[in-house]
């Protein structure tokens, strides 16, 4: 081979390495699936300093028997996601619960406080922090769904990305470290809100019992919002509804509103 042929085979060479660098440049880096779940965690459970809504809860059984609750809940971030966090809950109806409230002081990776006040007999209760996984208030949600499960408590890979309805989403697969209310869960995570669209929980047989769906979304001052969510057993036919109404962020609440002073008499501009 001459040696201006050698040195032509050897610009060329070089010319595809560079394109070949380009696009693997371009390329876009794969999702991690530590980053997605944290971002979720973020957009759900942490969005604005502090948080207001107005919830109405039914419940359905499988043969249409309903019960329903009202109840206010405020919320204040201690932190970015995955910190503490309080919480005020003041039950307005049915009448054998209106006026009993609930404070929780969350905790990552510890036992929550918590405390109840029972307006019958005029009592503030400190109560033990029961598991995160029994039921909230009777519901098909735990208490875990309602405030958010520790990021370390699982491991986690992305399965793929795919469409659920029209909606761009990346599809986690979520184990347990230790023992869990569930053996798997998959969540599918709106790309763009990071918003949980939908979960199925599957216990340690591999059966499906429970699943949870984002029905509305909407954008409450630039914040993307579930305003309408259910969780159904699976197995029992029974269902939960959460309806939020009233959201607002970023209202101002101070520590003070999330004391034990203000379970006897919580703040009424919140409460309306």
């Amino acid at each position: 081979m001459t040696k201006s042929r050698q040195a032509l085979v050897a610009a060329l060479g070089a010319a595809l390495a560079v394109l070949g660098t380009a696009a693997s440049a371009q390329q876009p880096a794969q999702p991690d699936a530590d980053a997605i779940a944290r971002q979720s965690l973020e957009a759900f459970y942490y969005p604005g300093k502090d948080f207001r809504a107005l919830i109405e809860m039914k419940l359905v059984t499988r043969n249409g028997e309903t019960r329903e609750r009202s109840l206010t809940m405020l919320r204040k971030n201690g932190g970015g996601p995955g910190g503490p966090q309080r919480y005020l809950l003041y039950f307005h109806k049915p009448e054998d619960v209106r006026r009993m409230a609930f404070l929780v002081w969350k905790y990552p990776e510890r036992d929550d406080d918590r405390w109840l006040f029972l307006p019958a007999i005029d009592l503030v209760k400190r109560i033990a922090a029961s598991d995160r996984r029994s039921s909230f208030v009777g519901s098909d949600f735990t208490y875990e769904d309602i405030s958010g499960r520790d990021l370390a408590a699982d491991t986690r890979k992305l399965l793929r990305e795919e469409k659920l309805a029209g909606i761009p989403c990346h599809l986690l697969e979520c184990a347990p470290r230790e023992e869990a209310e569930y053996g798997r869960k998959l969540s599918w995570i709106d790309r763009k809100s990071f918003l949980p669209r939908r979960e199925e929980y599957y216990d340690r047989r591999g059966e499906l019992y429970k699943l949870f769906s984002a029905d509305t979304v909407e954008d409450i001052k630039g914040v993307p919002t579930i305003t309408r969510r259910t969780m159904k057993d699976v197995r029992t036919g029974h269902t939960t509804t959460v309806e939020l109404t009233a959201v607002e962020y970023g209202l101002g609440l101070d520590d003070e509103t999330f004391t034990e002073r203000f379970l006897r008499r919580p703040p009424q501009r919140w409460m309306r």
